[in-house]
């Protein structure tokens, strides 16, 4: 019986010792099967990154240039600016992204209504880079009454510091006023108790006066007390009325501050009514009235979030690129936050408790046992964002308006402009340099997930 087994074994036919694999495939199956695979990698892969070396080495006109297109990408302006906002990208989006997922998936695992918020929050996702970008410019419109943002911002702004009716009121050639410094306009003479005041203003379009202001009114004089009127010397179409003077067809200027100084100081103020009638105590008795600035203070618009010229004092990153990178956060937090909670469900419950029981509290539990059981995660979404970051272009190209578009440029949108203006070997050179970027990354991604196979 022994021997017959044997014989068998020996006598196995050779199709089957060709069988080299597990299922028992034949190698020319298995490149029959890879082949239209490895078509498609070379031709949409490794023919692409090998010919945009090869045209990184030309000119625009076609002429063999060295190394002049990458000596162009660390000399011209706009392409360093392009680096140094990816670099910018690079550490923020990503980090932000992050940590806001992490914050999320912790926190929502104690409330009842977690699902719904992890939902909202990861909704984004399912938006495109376009639609997001059309949204968020419209989200950054400077214009408060077309701006999100900036009306929320300009309404908590002027809870506190509320804009002037008048912001473009100022004397005439003939008042007796004269600017007072800072914006303020003062009487060139000092003022008299029982004698009326006339502070007359010009400036302000009828459309924009306010809706409670009524026909001017000359005041009457009050013995021991200081009168006065602040009104519109101005009557569009007319030319009756006399300067200087109060005119049934003049508004008042109602809820102007009126300020009684001396020597500096002001020792009474009061407000005008509907008709720009006022009235002073004998404490204005021999003082300069005054109209102080914040009666023309210009309306607060909010902030220019698309603007270049701001920046954020401790970082030193222009508005529209911060701006930018805030949108880009809004999309895939939610993508961080599905990620980690898929870790945080993993963590053993046991170690969190042991940690509670030997005394830690919550912040500890979190930063000594939570994170560093996550940290694999966490370095998975990061990295995952890092490449993402590296070649950003939509969100850039839709919210960054045309005339501050090279202040937020990076090196996705540099790329398409260069190609755009036809100069091909530049713009092979940046996708040469994003591939060497990108590289890195990767390298690190690979050798954490042979890690992870060998545990």
């Amino acid at each position: 019986m022994t021997s017959a087994t044997a014989g068998d074994a020996a006598q196995v036919s050779p199709a089957a010792q060709t069988r080299k694999s597990v299922t028992g495939t034949r190698k020319r199956m298995a490149v029959a099967f890879l082949l239209p695979a490895l078509v498609l990698l070379g031709a949409l892969v490794v023919y692409p990154i090998g010919y945009s070396l090869y045209r990184s080495f030309f000119d625009k006109s076609g002429d063999f240039t060295g190394f002049g297109n990458y000596v162009e990408l660390f000399t011209d302006d706009t392409i360093l600016t392009a680096i140094r906002n990816n670099a910018i990208w690079l550490v923020l989006a990503p980090t932000i992204s992050t940590a806001l997922g992490l914050i999320f998936a912790v926190l929502t695992e104690r409330i009842r209504w977690g699902t719904a918020f992890k939902l909202l929050v990861f909704m984004p996702m399912a938006i495109s880079m376009l639609a997001a970008g059309i949204i968020f410019r419209l989200v950054y419109e400077q214009d408060p009454d077309r701006g999100a943002l900036n009306a929320v911002w300009v309404g908590v702004h002027d809870t506190f510091a509320e804009s002037s009716a008048f912001p473009k009121a100022h004397p005439g050639q003939e008042s007796p006023l004269k600017p007072g410094g800072k914006g303020s306009f003062v009487t060139r003479t000092t003022v008299e108790a029982g004698v009326p005041v006339a502070l007359p203003l010009l400036g302000v379009p009828k459309e924009q006066m306010p809706q409670e202001a009524a026909p001017a009114k000359a005041a009457a004089a009050v013995p021991g007390k200081v009168t006065g009127t602040a009104w519109q010397d101005f009557t569009l179409g007319k030319g009756v009325g006399e300067r200087n003077a109060p005119d049934t067809s003049e508004s008042g200027y109602p809820g102007i501050t009126v300020e009684a100084v001396k020597g500096g100081k002001v020792v009474e103020s009061t407000r005008a009514a509907a008709n720009g009638t006022f009235t002073l105590s004998g404490k204005a008795d021999g003082a300069q009235l005054r109209f102080p600035a914040s009666n023309f203070r210009e309306p607060y618009n909010g902030v220019d979030w698309l603007g270049s010229e701001q920046a954020v004092p401790f970082l030193g990153v222009n508005f529209v690129t911060l701006s930018v990178i805030l949108s880009y956060v809004w999309m895939w937090a939610g993508f961080a936050m599905v990620l980690i909670a898929a870790g945080l469900a993993a963590v053993p419950r046991e170690l969190l408790e042991a940690a509670r029981v030997d005394g830690a509290n919550e912040w500890q539990v979190f930063r000594r046992v939570t994170v560093p059981l996550l940290a694999p995660v966490l370095a998975v979404v990061l990295v995952t964002l890092m490449i993402n970051v590296l070649k950003i272009f939509d969100l850039v190209f839709i919210i960054a308006p045309g005339d501050v578009r090279d202040d937020a440029n990076v090196l996705a949108l540099q790329l398409y402009n260069s190609f755009v203006d036809r100069d091909s070997g530049v713009a092979s050179a940046i996708a040469v340099l994003l591939f060497l970027l990108v590289i890195p990354v990767m390298a690190v991604n690979v050798r954490r997930l042979r890690k992870e196979v060998r545990r």
